[in-house]
């Protein structure tokens, strides 16, 4: 799987289950340093912003227009890769 398609599978999970995860946990998965996920992830938009920081709870740099309108449904948030890499089914 490309990193793309990667990213493309771990975007679908979290807006399918609406809950949120780290830059870390996407980091982890895709092998790169965290700070390089915001740009890996593309423009701002609702479907990226489940991926939040993790002290803010929030993604980074997101006008509330681009947030998705229920990012806040839930206090939980995915903080291990395992359980991501096992919803979408990555060895």
């Amino acid at each position: 799987m490309t990193q793309a398609e990667l990213i493309a599978a771990i975007l679908e999970y979290l807006n399918e289950a609406r809950i949120r995860t780290t830059y870390g946990v996407v980091a982890k998965i895709l092998g790169v340093n965290p700070r390089s996920v915001g740009q890996l992830l593309g423009e701002r938009r609702p479907e990226a912003s489940w991926v939040v920081n993790t002290k803010t709870k929030d993604p980074t740099d997101y006008t509330e227009d681009e947030k998705h309108p229920d990012l806040y449904r839930t206090d939980r948030i995915i903080t291990s890769a395992e359980v991501i890499k096992r919803n979408i089914n990555l060895p």
